[in-house]
């Protein structure tokens, strides 16, 4: 069986790429590297996420333990980048393959303008057969900024690029129905929408050299899989695992997408952190809008504007108890929604269209 996919993203954790004493596993690298010039020699277009620059910082220079935290990683990602690409650059040539650095921030994917320039780019990359190499810039990125890992970053390219999967490659199985060590849990083979509490199942452990839990990968992938993005997590230290879980030979957990979402609606969705202005709604209006019909936010269902914001800015839409139910584009000013709280027949404060349920 073949997935048939056309464009792929494929996250690579720093738990697969780094050996248990911290530094690289260029072993690895390269059999991935092996893998993803297979997978693009058949034609499908391939983005490459990528940890472990700071793992390959590491293994270049020996870091006073005076130093604080923020600085180590900054200094360490810096060096390390550098080497990590190069050790991609140097794996690619031996398949004529190029590929090229991309260094992003949460930042690029705050501003409408700064997302379409990201993507004008990869997409430039794609089309002159280049494989994009993606990862974090740790280098300007600090705690507030940071995203929550590569994971994050992943699921915002592929819904960016409207690609028909995202594969997060992990050192797991996939999600199990239990605690991974005890022989009774079984992998989840499959997840359909937001299945109730898996949360009950995920250890909480992070893996060693990496900063998210498998916590972020399911909301993450959750998250993706609703807007339309197939999501597979699989175990990427087990060999021939890229080619494998394209044949539909390898068990693993899949995340089922909905239904495809607009261009501007995946941009809305992983808006949350960046939006300005806060919009309660009774519990009518919420019924309304989050019944999956195409209805618009009406100012007759608002009941309060809690922050403000301008016309084009992305604004949180909660209910009577603060709970978030959607993000949307306002279509005026929040001093022009407020002259409108509760007014029939008045012009919609958010479109349909630009209207994203996070419920």
């Amino acid at each position: 069986m073949n997935l048939g996919y056309k464009k792929i993203v494929v996250k690579v954790g720093s738990n697969v790429i780094t050996q248990a004493n911290g530094l690289p596993d260029e072993a690895r690298i390269k059999h991935l590297t092996d893998q993803l010039a297979a997978i693009k020699a058949k034609g499908i277009e391939v983005i490459l996420v990528s940890s472990g620059a700071v793992a390959s910082g590491r293994s270049l220079i020996k870091v006073s333990e005076k130093q604080d935290a923020v600085t180590t990683r900054q200094l360490l990602a810096a060096i390390g980048q550098v080497k990590l690409i190069n050790t991609y650059a140097n794996f690619f040539e031996k398949h004529s393959i190029k590929c090229a650095q991309v260094l992003v921030t949460k930042e690029d994917f705050r501003d409408r303008a700064h997302y379409l320039n990201m993507k004008n780019c990869l997409q430039i990359l794609l089309q002159n057969e280049v494989i994009p190499v993606v990862n974090e810039n740790d280098v300007v990125s600090v705690t507030e900024l940071m995203f929550t890992d590569n994971d994050e970053l992943a699921g915002l390219i592929a819904s960016m690029l409207n690609a028909d999967a995202l594969l997060i490659l992990s050192n797991v199985n996939g999600i199990y129905n239990g605690d991974p060590k005890l022989e009774t849990s079984e992998i989840i083979q499959e997840i359909n929408g937001n299945t109730a509490n898996l949360a009950s199942f995920i250890s909480t452990g992070k893996s060693q050299f990496g900063r998210g839990g498998m916590i972020t990968k399911t909301s993450m992938a959750q998250k993706v899989a609703k807007l339309g993005i197939t999501v597979h997590i699989a175990n990427g230290t087990k060999d021939n695992i890229l080619t494998e879980l394209l044949e539909g030979k390898l068990i693993h957990t899949t995340f089922v997408p909905e239904k495809i979402k607009s261009g501007k609606k995946k941009w809305i969705a992983h808006s949350e952190t960046t939006a300005k202005g806060i919009v309660q709604l009774n519990n009518g209006a919420k019924e309304v809008l989050t019944s999956g019909k195409a209805t618009s936010l009406l100012p007759i269902g608002i009941i309060a504007i809690k922050a403000d914001f301008l016309k084009g800015d992305i604004i949180k839409i909660v209910d009577e108890k603060n709970n978030l139910i959607g993000l949307g584009i306002a279509e005026y000013s929040s001093d022009k929604a407020k002259e409108r709280i509760g007014q029939k027949n008045q012009k919609a404060l958010v479109h349909y269209d630009y209207f994203y349920s996070t419920i």
